[in-house]
This record gives structure tokens, C-alpha cells and sequence, in this order.
């Protein structure tokens, strides 16, 4: 699983020409999915998600979480974080999930993150969507579990 996380100001998912989801302050969590992703890779990352220390404290070090600052969390599905870019000019998107399958992942992922905190909001999962951001800082930062990643530990 990867996901992209970015600080916000605010943040916003259009469909179709209507806003379905919007936030102020928080974190946008941009989220792709492969096969192989487990219940223990959701759990992992969400929890990550939601503590990583990004939001600054009263002296203005980055040492305070999403859960800390009440802000809120966008979940937008973007299977093109897996897209393979080293040959040729066209991505190849071959470690993502099937859509059937990371549509499943997605869902489980939402309702993670739902169970551990309440200021969920989302995008439509396989729809075309316009996401609009402020990314605050900016910070932005890739968050990565699964795979064959020797180094990977929670913290």
C-alpha cells in the first residue's frame, strides 16, 4: 500500500461538476492499493496516517498529529501512485490492484480509519474526480507498507 499524505489548509472532491467532500485544516490522503495489500497494511498505514507528527506545535516544530490539531482527513483513491514510469512513455500500472479488489481494500481502508477517528471524509472511489487543494507548508510525504521492504517497522 502507498499512500501520498499532504498537509491542508483545506481540500475539496468534485464529480461530475458537484463538490462531494470537502475539509478544512487536516490531512489529504491520497491512496493506492496492490493485490497482496493486508488487513495488517491498512491497519498499519491508517494508523500512520493519522499520527504522523506534521502539524506544528506552539514553538514550531512539526510535533503534533491530525488527532492532535482535530483537523480533518480527504481519502482519495489514486491507483496512478503505483504507475511504473521507467520504460517508455507511457506508465505502466501492472503493481496495482484490480479495480474489484482495490475498490474492497479502499472501503476497508475507510472504514479504518472511520473506527479510529471521526473526521473522515471521502472522494468516490473510481470516479473521474477534480481534487482541489492548499497544501500548507507545503508538506507532503509518501507513506509506504507492503511489498518486500526489509526496513519496513511500525513506529
Amino acid at each position: 500500500m502507498r499512500v501520498v499524505v499532504q498537509r491542508v489548509s483545506e481540500a475539496s472532491v468534485e464529480v461530475d461538476g458537484r463538490i462531494v467532500s470537502s475539509i478544512g485544516p487536516g490531512i489529504l490522503v491520497l491512496a493506492a492499493f496492490r493485490s497482496g495489500d493486508t488487513d495488517a497494511d491498512l491497519d498499519w498505514t491508517a494508523r500512520k496516517c493519522l499520527e504522523l507528527r506534521i502539524f506544528e506545535d506552539e514553538a514550531g516544530k512539526m510535533n503534533r498529529s491530525v488527532l492532535d490539531t482535530e483537523g480533518s482527513v480527504l481519502v482519495v483513491s489514486q491507483f496512478t501512485l503505483y504507475g511504473d514510469c521507467r520504460r517508455g512513455r507511457r506508465p505502466d500500472f501492472l503493481e496495482s490492484a484490480p479495480a474489484a479488489r482495490a475498490a474492497e481494500l479502499y472501503r476497508n481502508f475507510v472504514d479504518l480509519l472511520g473506527g479510529l477517528y471521526p473526521r473522515i471524509a471521502e472522494g468516490v472511489f473510481g470516479a473521474a474526480m477534480k481534487v482541489r487543494l492548499v497544501n500548507d507548508g507545503p508538506v507532503t510525504l509518501i507513506v509506504e507498507r507492503g511489498g518486500s521492504d526489509p526496513g519496513e517497522r511500525p513506529r
